[in-house]
């Protein structure tokens, strides 16, 4: 597998279009960091870490709204790939549907959203966004 990260987002985009309630996808650090965001952010229900096996897992509780059967995440899409990552620097900072949504970014001081990273004026490479 070349990218982790475009794995992880896939697997939680078909257990969502397949209506899962948990899904569950190898861990890495990275995968940790960004579930622990979605999580602080209301996109996801709840999540558990599986200490299993060489690698270990993340079992991840989607959220869905309970009369429309909504799930709570639109869109997922990867914006920095092996074959071409994506920096911004503060001032630069990607908004997301003008701040609906969130760009997730890999910084120096750890893996924040778009919000967090211009309030500590920093910058990094682009994950993802999600709306």
């Amino acid at each position: 597998m070349t990218d982790p990260i475009a794995d992880y987002l896939t697997r939680l985009r078909n257990a969502i279009q397949a209506n899962h309630r948990v899904v569950e996808v190898p861990a890495s650090n990275l995968k940790k960091e960004i579930t622990k965001v979605l999580f602080d952010k209301g996109y996801i229900l709840n999540y558990k870490f599986v200490e299993e096996g060489p690698q270990g897992s993340i079992k991840i509780a989607l959220k869905y709204d309970p009369i429309n059967k909504v799930n709570a995440v639109k869109k997922m899409i990867r914006v920095s790939t092996p074959g071409l990552r994506k920096y911004v620097g503060y001032k630069d900072m990607p908004r997301v549907l003008n701040g609906l949504g969130i760009a997730i970014l890999s910084t120096s001081k750890g893996v924040m959203t778009d919000k967090e990273a211009r309030e500590q004026k920093i910058g990094g490479e682009v994950l993802c966004y999600i709306y």
